[in-house]
C-alpha cells in the first residue's frame, strides 16, 4: 500500500471537489493500493469559536460582494463538473473547524476517517449544517458508526486540541499554504482539486512501479 496524505478543511469547497475527483478515480481503479490518511489544516485559524456570518466573511475576505460572487462562480462550475450540488442558500455561517478536525482525528483511531471527512463535507456544503456545533459533530460521528455520546463528551473538553494545532502547524512549516494538498508516499505533493484523469494516471504510475519492483 502507498500512503496518500490528504490535507484539507471541511469548509473548503475545493477540498470537497478534489476529494470527490480522487474518489471517482479510486472507484475506477479498485486495486488502487492507496492508504488514505487525513490531516488538519484550518483555512481560518483565527475564526472566532462560534464562527461568523458567511456573507460578511466573504465580503471581508474577497474585498466586496462582486468579487466574492465571481470567485464562487468558478467553484460552482467545478462542483457541477464533479457532480456535486452545493446548497449555497442553506449555508449561513462560516464555522471554526477545530472541533471538526478533532472529530476527524478521533475517527482515524477507529479507521473511519474517510467516512467522517466525507460526511462533514456533505453536512456543510449540501445540507448547510453548522459543523462547528458540537451537536452536529456528534450526530455525524454517530451516523459514521462512532459513539456519539463519547464524542459529545470529548468535545466538551480540550482533548487533542493541542495535537490538532500541532499537526496544522507542522503542515505549514513544511510549506503547505493552501488545501487541498495531497502527498503521495510522503514525497510527492499534488496541490489543488485535480481532475479524475490525473488521479487515474497517478494510480497507474504507482501500479507500474510496484509491478516493476516485483520479483
Amino acid at each position: 500500500m502507498v500512503t496518500l496524505d490528504i490535507l484539507s478543511d471541511p469548509v473548503c469547497p475545493w477540498c470537497w471537489i478534489g476529494w470527490t475527483n480522487l474518489a471517482r478515480a479510486m472507484e475506477a481503479r479498485p486495486d488502487h493500493g492507496l492508504a488514505l490518511a487525513w490531516h488538519p489544516f484550518q483555512l481560518n485559524p483565527d475564526m472566532p469559536a462560534g464562527g461568523m456570518d458567511r456573507a460578511a466573511y466573504l465580503e471581508a475576505k474577497f474585498g466586496g460582494r462582486d468579487r466574492a460572487v465571481a470567485i464562487y462562480a468558478r467553484v460552482e462550475q467545478a462542483a457541477q463538473a464533479a457532480g456535486l450540488d452545493i446548497a449555497w442558500d442553506r449555508i449561513r455561517r462560516i464555522p471554526n473547524t477545530l472541533d471538526a478536525h478533532r472529530l476527524i482525528h478521533w475517527a482515524g483511531i477507529e479507521g473511519r476517517q474517510t467516512v467522517v471527512a466525507t460526511a462533514l463535507f456533505r453536512a456543510y456544503w449540501r445540507e448547510g449544517q453548522d459543523i462547528g456545533d458540537p451537536a452536529v459533530l456528534s450526530a455525524v460521528a454517530g451516523q459514521a458508526g462512532m459513539d456519539a455520546a463519547m464524542v459529545a463528551a470529548l468535545l466538551r473538553g480540550d482533548a487533542d486540541r493541542d495535537e490538532v494545532a500541532r499537526r496544522d502547524a507542522h503542515a505549514r512549516a513544511r510549506g503547505v499554504t493552501g488545501v487541498p494538498t495531497f502527498v503521495v508516499a510522503g514525497a510527492h505533493a499534488v496541490v489543488g482539486a485535480q481532475a479524475p484523469d490525473l488521479w487515474r494516471s497517478v494510480i497507474d504510475e504507482i501500479a507500474g512501479k510496484d509491478a516493476g519492483t516485483a520479483v
